[in-house]
């Protein structure tokens, strides 16, 4: 099977994007596995797959998203981003304003006059059971006890589970000891994105993030949303925060309130298009 793809990233975080309307694309975990490889394949964090919505009167399209392990996932920020942008420049849409649907549910993307894509994300899902995350009643943080020392950390989902580490600064912060930890606690039944979060003032933070099936990135958009919003509701951030990236800069933008969206502003790239025998 041959199929034609775009390499895209959003600050870093790159992904291979597949236009699945024009041509028959049906990846096994294996497949998406191997074009993920950064030596045997295209090489990517995730692989994006563009198709017709299932309702076609409240989505222009559906967005499914499969980590580079193979397990497909219910969000991804930084590829909603390149989604927009790659629709458009290959003719699918025309619209500035694109409704998408995806496993974590609608979503709702706006590419700016100056090329840069904002994404309604939805409302951050707080409770524990939304998440999920083991815990009796929802608080803004949890202790959460690993290898026998107890971290404090915020549990949110953006459509994808994450939990927020707050440290005092990101360039020190044990990402590759403690995010595998942390990503396979059994309190994360389906396994969670961990932030490692350092707040440099009520405006600004520091973030690093291991993402699930992954590893550590260089950017993760739904990584910056709940780390916001971990950071609002216990009483650190303002309503908008620029969230800094080992690839570069955000805009999340939270009211605060349960039921408001959370809106996230960044670029979005092509590198190059290709073919692929797989």
């Amino acid at each position: 099977m041959r199929i034609q793809f775009s390499k895209m990233h959003g600050l870093g975080n790159d992904f291979v994007i597949i236009d699945a309307i024009h041509q028959p694309v049906d990846l096994s975990p294996d497949q998406v596995r191997l074009l993920a490889h950064r030596r045997f394949g295209v090489g990517c964090d995730q692989v994006l797959l563009v198709e017709r919505p299932s309702d076609p009167a409240a989505a222009d399209f559906r967005y499914r998203i499969f980590n580079a392990d193979g397990n497909e996932v219910e969000q991804c920020g930084n590829g909603a981003r390149c989604f927009a942008v790659f629709v458009r420049e290959r003719g699918l849409t025309a619209k500035d304003h694109i409704p998408v649907e995806t496993a974590a549910g609608l979503i709702h993307l706006q590419v700016q006059p100056d090329g840069q894509v904002t994404v309604d994300m939805g409302p951050p899902r707080l409770k524990p059971w939304q998440i999920p995350f083991e815990a009796e009643s929802a608080m803004t943080s949890y202790p959460l006890e690993v290898e026998g020392e107890i971290y404090e950390i915020g549990a949110v989902s953006m459509g994808n589970p994450h939990a927020v580490l707050r440290v005092d600064n990101v360039q020190t912060a044990p990402v590759a000891r403690l995010g595998p930890l942390i990503e396979a606690h059994p309190r994360f039944p389906r396994h969670v994105n961990v932030g490692f979060m350092q707040v440099v003032s009520p405006g600004e933070i520091r973030l690093r993030v291991y993402e699930r099936g992954v590893g550590e990135t260089l950017a993760c958009g739904t990584g910056a949303c709940a780390a916001v919003a971990s950071g609002r509701i216990q009483g650190l951030l303002d309503e908008a925060v620029a969230v800094d990236l080992p690839g570069g800069r955000l805009v999340i933008n939270w009211a605060g309130q349960e039921e408001a969206p959370v809106m996230m502003t960044g670029p979005a790239t092509q590198v190059f298009t290709g073919s692929i025998d797989i």
